[in-house]
């Protein structure tokens, strides 16, 4: 046997000496494993090593990645790939497959970690914690290199068994620990006995433990110490209410609270929330709904239904009896302004009288019934009618038509101003009635009638403004209104339109001397003028809007005239504005010429321009007059000229936005371009509610012809030698450039130029030779004075009969010889 493995042993260590005559290559032994996988000899997937000179089977390399995990219990996937030399791709998958497959195994942040491996971990938390008492998962996660919420989830099933504590606020505690903590939490919520903040008394259970543990002691989150006060408040252990999770309410403060509100509500049949404050109850007014669902809460104080009661009582008798009333002499000092208002909107007497139109509350705290408000207003109106025939301003109306207030009052105006005042004057009377006075209530004295009021003293009519434009009349009737309610604003700052109207101060005075009681209305505490002023945001407005019907008859008398008005300027508008810019097409030929163009848009701007301004201007005046009823008989000077003076008086004297542009207009009158004037203009048509027509190219074409034919017309009859050479200009211009031009005599040489390289030689040369004879004669007419007359004179006569000659000439060269 021996002599036998022996010879093998010789025989193999030949054969490893003998050199093979055949070898194989690493690209020949890669193409025999592809070549064997072809031919399906192989029964699985060969995956390559990271090295590339070694295959391994996919089941091979799931039993070397479980023996990995089994060692650990934790593993990394790249970990594995450079043990086991597999690329990270398939190990991944391999790792999929496993985690899938095995119960107990988690993948987590590229990581395999078994169940086995928290148990071990578990364990030495565990250790730690009874030595520490506290460990905080922070610093768990950080040792262990994973999330918070990781080892809260493999933490908690574990807590109570493997891990002997308690998990709050991200700690873990002892079970001993915590009882200590619950019996200082218990003892602390014990002693407190007024509504406190739990987080101040948490603070204060923190420095003791400090100081009870020193440095090296536990630190304990507040939130610990409020899940424990929770569990014991849940539990019964303390009494109390939590508000918000933070305000302790002990239950032997709140019955102290109950005692002392019920107290204080059953003897004074109201409770201000003031005096809740001061017993630290937070939400009093909902604290007091849910302790006396039949009170009535208001801004500042709850009120028991007996209050309305009795305040109902007095209004009504008050109704009965034809008087007023301040309902701060019948509440209690303390309650005041929003509140008393409040509760006399519940008090069913008063709800009746105003649905009736027996009464009316002025401000906040002040009824007065309609008899007596009747019988002010009707002795106002009878002082009312000594006023209208004392202003000057009403002197202009007919005698059977009442007179009436100024332009800035029409039935849209009154309805403003009264809206407008009785919000201003019933904020005033607020302020007032807040100070507390107290006032007993009155009665009108001398002759006032007692009787309903009428219902149509407090009705505001609509004047129809029937202009031509609706724009017009929507931006008339805005500024009117605007312009009123700054004026009826302000006490104290009156315009000069309103001195035709009754001021403030005049009502008030006439309704002192009607009844002399109400100058002690409010008390001695508060000024007596701004509960006058209540009433006289009442009745002020009233006797606003009787001027304002007045006036009604002469503002419909007026409209149509407006209407008349107004057509006329659109139709007038209409015609010279189309033929503006067909004028101002043409100096665009002119801008590269400054001095030329300024000449020629100044000459635009004067000739027509102007004239159109003047009568702009003249028509608006007439329409502001009538439209503010204003008597103007229908002028005859519409057409007038206008010096600049006048027409900025007549501009300023428009209303504000109106103004401002119209004043911009005459601006652009007196400066150099013409495209800013027509700008300007078109704004002001715009305000005025008119329109201006845009020339398109249909209607320039027609209006050329017809410019045409009228130049040639012109020039045909001329037979004035000066007056001829710029109608022969201005038609040589039209033919050659298809515009229609106006030029006065200076830009005649420089228009006349430019036609130089347009116009036939000999037509030229005529033309310049004319216009070189009519600067002479027109230089020897300026120059003739004196001795010298005679001698000029026989000049002048020289040189107007070679203009003669020269004229049919030229108008041959413009017109041909057959229309000459």
């Amino acid at each position: 046997m021996d002599a036998e493995l022996l010879e093998l042993q010789r025989q193999f260590e030949s054969a490893q000496q003998v050199k093979s005559t055949i070898r194989l290559s690493d690209r020949n032994v890669v193409e025999l494993v592809q070549k064997l996988q072809e031919l399906q000899y192989l029964d699985s997937d060969l995956l390559h090593t990271v090295s590339g000179k070694e295959y391994i089977t996919p089941d091979q390399l799931r039993v070397e990645m479980e023996t990995e995990i089994k060692k650990s219990g934790r593993v990394s996937l790249i970990d594995l790939s450079d043990v086991i030399g597999v690329d990270l791709y398939h190990v991944e998958r391999q790792a999929q497959k496993i985690v899938a497959d095995g119960s107990g195994l988690m993948m987590v942040n590229g990581e395999i970690i078994s169940q086995s491996y928290w148990d071990s971990v578990a364990e030495e938390i565990n250790e730690k914690l009874q030595e520490c008492s506290q460990i905080s998962l922070a610093e768990i996660a950080a040792q262990l290199h994973v999330g918070s919420e990781l080892v809260v989830s493999f933490l908690e099933p574990r807590l109570g068994t493997t891990v002997k504590g308690r998990l709050e606020g991200g700690q873990l505690y002892t079970p001993a620990y915590v009882s200590r903590i619950t019996a200082m939490v218990r003892g602390a919520a014990k002693g407190i006995t007024v509504p406190t903040n739990l987080p101040t008394v948490w603070n204060l259970l923190q420095q003791v433990l400090q100081d009870m543990d020193g440095a090296n002691g536990v630190s304990v989150e507040g939130a610990f110490f409020q899940s424990i006060f929770n569990g014991l408040l849940k539990e019964g252990e303390i009494l109390g209410s939590l508000r918000a999770g933070v305000q302790w309410t002990p239950a032997v403060f709140a019955h102290a609270q109950r005692e002392s509100v019920d107290s204080f509500f059953s003897q004074n049949s109201y409770i201000s929330y003031e005096v809740l404050h001061k017993l630290l109850i937070p939400q009093p007014k909902q604290y007091l709904q849910s302790r006396y669902p039949e009170g009535i809460p208001l801004d500042v104080v709850f009120v028991h239904p007996s209050m309305v009661e009795m305040l109902d009582f007095a209004v009504g008798d008050t109704i009965e009896h034809g008087n007023w009333l301040d309902c701060t002499s019948v509440l209690p000092a303390y309650i005041g302004g929003s509140d008393a208002s409040k509760i006399l909107s519940l008090c069913p007497s008063l709800q009746s009288a105003i649905k009736c139109s027996t009464a009316v509350l002025l401000g906040d705290s002040c009824v007065f019934s309609n008899a007596f408000i009747k019988g002010i207003y009707d002795q106002l109106e009878k002082e009312l009618d000594t006023f209208i025939h004392k202003n000057p301003y009403y002197q202009g109306l007919a005698p059977t038509t009442h007179p009436t207030n100024d332009h800035k009052i029409g039935s849209s105006l009154a309805q403003h101003s009264e809206t407008k005042e009785l919000d201003d004057d019933a904020a005033r009377s607020k302020s007032a009635s807040e100070k507390g006075p107290k006032k007993k209530r009155g009665k009108l004295t001398g002759s006032a009638k007692v009787g309903t009021a009428e219902k149509d003293s407090d009705n505001q009519e609509n004047i129809p403004n029937k202009g031509k434009k609706s724009q017009r009349k929507n931006k008339d009737a805005n500024s009117l209104s605007t312009s009123d309610a700054k004026s009826g604003s302000k006490k104290d700052k009156v315009k000069g339109d309103d001195s035709n109207i009754p001021s403030e101060e005049w009502v008030m005075q006439k309704i002192l001397n009607l009844a002399p009681d109400l100058e002690e209305l409010g008390g001695p505490e508060v000024d007596s003028h701004e509960f006058l002023r209540i009433l006289c945001s009442h009745l002020r407005p009233m006797l606003v809007n009787s001027l304002g019907k007045r006036r009604n008859t002469l503002l419909l008398e007026n409209a149509e005239r407006r209407k008349r008005l107004l057509d006329s300027m659109q139709t007038y508008l209409d015609e010279v504005v189309l033929d503006m810019q067909l004028y101002e097409k043409a100096l665009d030929l002119f801008e590269d010429d400054p001095s030329t163009s300024a000449i020629l848009h100044k000459h635009l701007l004067k000739t027509m321009a102007t004239p159109m301004v003047d009568k702009l201007l003249l028509t608006l005046d007439m329409d502001n007059k009538l439209k503010n009823g204003i008597e103007n008989e229908d002028s005859q000077n519409q057409t007038r000229p206008l010096t600049p003076a006048d027409r900025i008086s007549l501009a300023k004297s428009f209303p504000a936005s109106l103004s401002v542009k119209t004043q911009a207009l005459v601006e652009a009158l007196e400066g150099k371009r013409v495209d800013t004037f027509m700008d300007a203009l078109r704004v002001v048509a715009e305000e005025s509610g008119l329109s201006l027509k845009k020339l398109d190219k249909k209607l320039e074409r027609t209006m050329l012809h017809s410019f045409r034919k009228d130049l040639i017309s012109q020039v045909s009859s001329e037979n004035d030698p000066v007056m001829l050479l710029p109608k022969v200009v201005a038609l040589h211009h039209m033919q050659v450039h298809n515009k229609a031009l106006q030029a006065p005599g200076r830009a005649i040489s420089a228009v006349v130029a430019r036609l130089k390289d347009k116009l036939p030689d000999s037509t030229y040369k005529v033309l310049m030779d004319y216009h070189r004879a009519t600067v002479t004669l027109l230089a020897l007419q300026a120059a003739s004075t004196g001795d010298e007359e005679d001698c000029s004179a026989d000049r002048i006569l020289s040189k107007k009969e070679l203009l003669e000659s020269l004229m049919p000439e030229l108008k041959a060269s413009v017109l041909g010889p057959t229309n000459s």
